[in-house]
């Protein structure tokens, strides 16, 4: 067996039953303790979100609660809200997107948890700046060797997973889409992605927030507006496509034909990838957005929290489903060019939206990959040097380092081919779960409390 058999062995072992019970049971187990809070307070929580008082500016080194929100969806509204829908509905069938729905739902509450510990257990780095996040948790849950040991775990991981899903794939993904379309060469779009990069991320969270807070609203209106019109050129399929997303959860084999082509995969399968995707396009459970909250110029752990929650009903439930709508609705799956394999996620998503765009749509999708994957880089920069800070000692002296590096790894993405960084990324992901859902539970008593003592807000 060769190393890279090995590596595919690890991945479908973090991610096999195990992982998916720890993290839709977790989800489902806090949900109930809260009382169905988070999908009660759903509305109050959007209202939180884009209220006045969100959008004042951070002081003593913190930012707003809009901008870390901005920066927490940079973070998860990337490739996987285009390309990682496609990858979970290619291998996980149709009904993959119905378990990507229910993941995200189950996750509003683990989300809700995770960035209110976060914030109510942060602290101070060496330039008095307010940092937070599961590394922190985990010190505070578990005093001692244990609580370090969990938070080392997840703070290396997370070093990894910057580098790894939240830099190179994504920026691998830019000069795939850039060369698809217009035969950029990969070298030229990694030099520039990589100066751009380093150009953002060096001003620190305060920069990333001010190009976040700008880019996210506006990419997301724009690929909005793309799905949206290709659901309606394609309208007439679109009670098929949501009838065999439906059934495609719970008996894949019998939505074969038609908008879906010859289907082989397993209910198993189908909800793998589903929660698998899932987790990877929003995060929750994963615990890396609450570094993100933490940063936050907030007094109201709960607040904040709620703020952070909103990330996963946007991300998954809005723009995931309306990816998935769209790609069912065109009837692409079920073309010869897919069946085949001879089309890989960048050449599915470019003739799902050619169904509405024709030729523009190399345009359409290549700025939307671009924007989307651009902004995942920036924003998982912050999140990776905040555990990188962490493994060294709580002292920001070696930021800089951390930062060029991250910005040159850009580079690196574009030019070299990432099949084995994806499967270290993704097991890089599922290790970060671990100890992030052992902190949250050993702690959902507290969170729990504090979330039930809010109450049921604006419902």
């Amino acid at each position: 067996m060769n190393m890279r058999d090995l590596i595919a062995r690890a991945d479908d072992f973090v991610w096999g039953p195990w992982m998916l019970l720890l993290l839709l049971g977790t989800g489902a187990y806090l949900m109930v303790r809260m009382r169905f809070l988070p999908l009660k307070n759903l509305k109050y929580a959007m209202k939180c979100a884009v209220s006045g008082e969100s959008k004042k500016s951070g002081g003593a080194g913190g930012i707003s609660s809009f901008s870390a929100l901005m920066t927490e969806l940079a973070i998860t509204i990337g490739t996987g809200n285009i390309l990682g829908v496609a990858t979970a509905m290619l291998l996980g069938g149709p009904g993959a997107l119905f378990w990507m729905v229910v993941t995200s739902l189950i996750g509003l509450a683990t989300k809700l948890a995770e960035s209110t510990l976060s914030v109510a257990w942060r602290t101070k780095n060496s330039r008095g700046e307010p940092v937070g996040g599961p590394m922190y948790t985990c010190v505070r849950a578990f005093p001692g060797k244990r609580g370090k040991l969990l938070g080392g775990w997840f703070a290396l991981m997370a070093v990894l997973a910057s580098l790894g899903m939240g830099n190179m794939t994504q920026s691998n993904s830019v000069a795939d889409a850039f060369w698809y379309a217009f035969r950029i060469p990969k070298a030229r779009t990694g030099l520039i992605l990589s100066v751009l990069t380093i150009l953002v991320v060096l001003g620190g969270i305060g920069v990333i927030s001010k190009v976040t807070k700008v880019l996210v609203p506006a990419m997301g209106l724009l690929y909005l507006l793309g799905s949206l019109a290709v659901i309606a050129v394609n309208w007439r399929n679109l009670p098929g496509a949501l009838g065999g997303i439906v059934a495609g959860a719970f008996a894949p084999g019998a939505v074969s034909g038609g908008l879906f082509g010859t289907v082989t995969v397993t209910a198993f399968q189908s909800l793998r990838w589903g929660v698998a995707r899932g987790i990877f396009s929003n995060e929750a459970g994963l615990g890396a957005s609450g570094i993100t909250a933490a940063a936050a110029d907030t007094d109201d752990p709960v607040r904040q929290g709620y703020i952070s929650m909103t990330g996963v009903f946007l991300d998954t439930a809005v723009m995931c489903t309306l990816t998935g709508l769209a790609l069912a609705a065109s009837g692409v799956l079920g073309t010869e060019a897919v069946q085949s394999g001879s089309l890989d996620g960048t050449g599915i998503i470019l003739a799902v939206f050619a169904t509405a765009f024709g030729r523009r749509a190399d345009l359409f999708v290549s700025v939307c990959i671009g924007l989307f994957a651009f902004a995942t880089i920036v924003g998982w920069a912050y999140q990776g040097e905040k555990v990188f800070e962490f493994l060294m000692g709580g002292s920001a002296r070696y930021n800089l380092w951390y930062r060029l590096v991250y910005g040159v790894s850009a580079f690196f993405g574009c030019v070299f081919s990432l099949k084995t960084v994806w499967m270290l990324s993704d097991i890089c992901n599922g290790l970060m779960a671990v100890p992030n859902l052992i902190c949250v539970l050993a702690l959902s008593g507290a969170v729990c409390r504090m979330v039930r003592e809010h109450g049921a807000i604006g419902t």
